[in-house]
């Protein structure tokens, strides 16, 4: 059994009839609209080899959890059916030989699924410490979108220093995220693509913002990048 002086604190009632049961964001009928999400309950996770249990403070909300609820995005195999993917919280338990980490320490990480809950057991390599200066939502907001971000500035186009970088749906999550990292890793040029007005003047104005923007309703994005790079063009694209 896990945290039981812990569980019956903050559920008596519910610790005593059944200590294994934990609140869950439920789907009535397994799938629908979002009005069917409701507060039910669910097994507590279990502790397995190279794992943690984290106790959840905030999670994030993607949009592969609203078509996992309408029953359009199947959880990956082996994950639980159980929605969220990102999370924030305090490590409860760990298993013999997790490096890095011990009880009490605050984390945020990923999961294949199951981060509607009050706990989760997740691999202790999908979790980060949580900095001191990030609230529970900011550092619950962080692990889709900039890890995402990552693998597209930073893996797969390799972008370098005075590189030029073009960023389409750039008011996205993962938009912002590529907008931030691209500038970090000294690029020349990030010109980001949106449909109005306030969102391209935003991505301008948000610290390491876009350096351009280009309006893809009322501009020729290709047209556009050409004069940014003086007729180079862009090194990568990120759509």
């Amino acid at each position: 059994m896990i945290r039981p002086l812990l569980r019956l604190s903050l559920l008596p009632l519910l610790a005593i009839q059944n200590p294994f049961i934990m609140h869950a964001i439920l789907v009535k009928d397994g799938k629908g609209p979002i009005k069917n999400l409701y507060l039910g309950e669910a097994p507590e996770p279990v502790l397995r080899p190279g794992q943690v249990i984290v106790k959840i403070k905030a999670f994030g909300l993607n949009g592969m959890d609203i078509l996992q609820c309408e029953g359009r995005y199947p959880a990956p195999p082996g994950a639980s059916e159980i929605l969220g993917v990102e999370f924030s919280g305090t490590i409860t338990a760990l298993s013999e030989g997790v490096p890095d980490f011990k009880v009490g320490d605050m984390v945020f990480g990923l999961a294949g699924g199951g981060a509607y809950t009050e706990y989760i057991a997740v691999e202790s390599s999908l979790l980060l410490a949580k900095l001191p200066h990030l609230s529970w939502i900011e550092a619950a907001s962080i692990p889709e979108v900039f890890l995402t971000a990552y693998q597209a500035i930073v893996m797969y186009c390799e972008t370098k220093k005075d590189k030029h970088v073009l960023i389409h749906a750039a008011a996205s999550g993962v938009g912002i995220a590529a907008i931030q990292l691209a500038r970090t890793r000294g690029v020349r040029t990030v010109t980001a693509t949106a449909s109005t007005k306030e969102k391209l003047d935003w991505l301008l104005s948000m610290p390491n913002g876009a350096t351009h923007t280009v309006n893809y309703k009322t501009q020729d994005f290709a047209e556009e990048t050409k004069k940014i790079s003086e007729g180079h063009g862009v090194d990568a694209v990120v759509c």
